[in-house]
């Protein structure tokens, strides 16, 4: 009898100790990548691309109904940044009878988005955010955005909005590239490509989140360091002075020379090149950042004169530099340019791999 329960004791223990060893052999092949970058850069949309591209190519309906109820919030939330904003900036109402529906827009607090805003809720309210929309003085007010904050994606949400508020309304994998949630915590991801697992994790950018990028970074294969291009004339959330590109370069000059990543690469994302291509006609850089010193109304001059002072703030100048120009809500972009670092990323760790 105890012979008996000692052989199915020595079972079990094979068994853990052989379950254990496989798994330890999955996270020694795993492909581990931060995803790093100021608030609202674009991690949780390239998160969202790998979903589409090496996941299951489309959102859980459990997913879907969640994002639909988030655009609504996005589009009242921006519609009342947008209210507000106008009569912070003085700008007159081309139809001064529109002032009465104000406060039906101003009235949802932080405690109606925390809820969830239902169906029923955004359908009253749609005409009056259309309406608002098309007044003259909304879109001035829009026009100068970048002197307070608002999501980059509300003009695709407002120049949609029949659609989104049909009953049948079911979010579209583009619309949900383009809904915005600010990321809490952290969350991770992993995508099976080519029988490698890559896994993705996900830190909020804000300042208030930093201090758990610290808990993500044993192990790590590579950074992906995100940036929004288009920020250059704009100010954090947190202490509405400091430039958005001067922030997110401080960060990035902290990531790249600091000693735990010495053997770590580290891949410069300059993403929102089409938001980056509409500002640079219309927003002198030279305002902003009075460093610059090429053709302010070039792109190309903009971009690598951004490349250029991230680049600068490396200290190992012996080091290899990536950087990719994207455009995180357009997937053939991030299909292609993710390619790109996927091989990089396994030519590098192609002897690691081999050896488990």
């Amino acid at each position: 009898m105890f012979a008996c329960c000692c052989a199915e004791s020595d079972e079990r223990t094979k068994a853990i100790e052989k379950e254990l060893h496989k798994e330890r052999k999955i996270l020694r092949r795993q492909i581990k990548l931060l995803l790093l970058g100021s608030g609202e850069s674009g991690k949780s949309t390239f998160v969202k691309q790998m979903q589409i591209i090496h996941g299951a190519g489309e959102f859980t309906a459990d997913e879907v109904r969640a994002y639909r109820q988030q655009i609504y919030q996005n589009v009242i939330s921006a519609m009342r940044v947008l209210l507000d904003a106008r009569q912070k900036l003085n700008i007159k109402w081309e139809n001064p009878e529109k002032a009465h529906n104000v406060n039906k827009i101003l009235r949802f607090t932080g405690t109606d988005f925390m809820k969830g805003i239902d169906f029923t809720t955004f359908v009253e309210v749609t005409p009056i955010i259309r309406d608002f929309w098309e007044d003259a003085s909304i879109r001035k007010t829009y026009e100068q955005r970048n002197l307070f904050q608002i999501s980059d994606s509300c003009q695709f949400f407002f120049d949609n909005l029949g659609r989104i508020a049909m009953p049948d309304f079911h979010p579209t994998n583009r619309d949900i590239l383009f809904c915005r949630k600010a990321t809490r915590g952290i969350s991770e991801h992993i995508f099976e490509i080519n029988k490698i697992p890559f896994r993705f994790i996900d830190v909020g950018g804000q300042r208030s989140q930093r201090q758990k990028w610290f808990q993500c970074f044993a192990d790590i294969t590579s950074i992906l360091f995100m940036v929004a291009s288009n920020e250059y004339d704009q100010v954090i959330l947190e202490d509405r002075r400091t430039n958005r590109i001067v922030e997110s370069r401080a960060v990035f000059e902290t990531i790249v020379n600091n000693r735990a990543f010495s053997s770590v690469s580290i891949i410069l994302f300059m993403n929102k090149c089409d938001l980056l291509e509409e500002k640079v006609p219309k927003s002198d850089i030279r305002q902003y950042l009075d460093d610059f010193t090429g053709d302010h109304l070039s792109v190309r001059d903009v971009q690598f004169f951004l490349v250029d002072k991230f680049e600068a703030s490396r200290k190992d100048r012996a080091r290899p530099f990536f950087y990719h120009f994207t455009t995180a809500v357009n997937t053939d972009n991030i299909r292609r340019v993710f390619k790109d670092v996927r091989e990089s990323i396994l030519e590098k760790n192609l002897e690691a791999l081999m050896m488990q």
